[in-house]
């Protein structure tokens, strides 16, 4: 794994470079993903994201679409904020549900999900902080099915997450939506790389 903190053009490989190892790039960081993802609840699935989970975005994003360049400068603005800076864990969540009419039934119950999520550890709670670069709400009180939220960590947070054995709980606090997952060992140690 690796512990930067940006995506930069020269991280990137270029489109045949990459077409021709993809599925052992996509096997690789797919076994990187297996202890980053929780599910809380029966609807809602965590992705902890990293640099490496962000790199694979960006090189599919380009793979698929192939738009060059200038696609790269979007995709790396888009991306990479959701890579951890060193004192946070960063996560995408999404709300998935296959029947449509009871999908958006449920989103249309669960505006404001994003300002409800917690992590925590022992006693102490860390709120997350949603991504404000859209609103993930409409303004009819509709959930966006995917969120992207990050928790800023202080440095005594950080030394009890990292401690072997350390409980921590992800959870959701919304009144329609009210669950919370443990977090396996093998995933606190996994996410208590992403710190610096």
């Amino acid at each position: 794994m690796s512990s930067k903190r940006e995506l930069g053009p020269s991280d990137i490989l270029p489109w045949p470079e990459y077409a021709r190892n993809r599925m052992e790039h996509r096997r690789r960081i797919t076994a990187v993903k297996r202890n980053r993802r929780v599910e809380v609840g029966p609807y809602v699935t965590f992705y902890f994201e990293s640099f490496d989970t962000m790199w694979l975005q960006v090189q599919e994003m380009l793979h698929i679409e192939k738009g060059g360049e200038e696609q790269l400068k979007d995709e790396l603005a888009a991306y990479n904020p959701l890579i951890p800076g060193g004192r946070e864990l960063v996560a995408t969540f999404m709300i998935e549900i296959d029947d449509p009419q009871r999908r958006a039934r449920v989103l249309a119950g669960l505006g404001g999900v994003e300002d409800t999520v917690f992590l925590q550890i022992g006693g102490e709670k860390i709120p997350a902080q949603p991504e404000t670069d859209q609103d993930r709400t409409s303004a009819e009180g509709k959930a966006s099915s995917v969120q992207f939220v990050h928790f800023p960590f202080t440095e005594a947070q950080v030394a009890a997450f990292r401690q072997p054995g350390a409980q921590a709980i992800l959870g959701i606090s919304h009144p329609a939506y009210s669950h919370m997952a443990v977090l396996g060992e093998n995933m606190r140690e996994a996410l208590a790389q992403d710190f610096d």
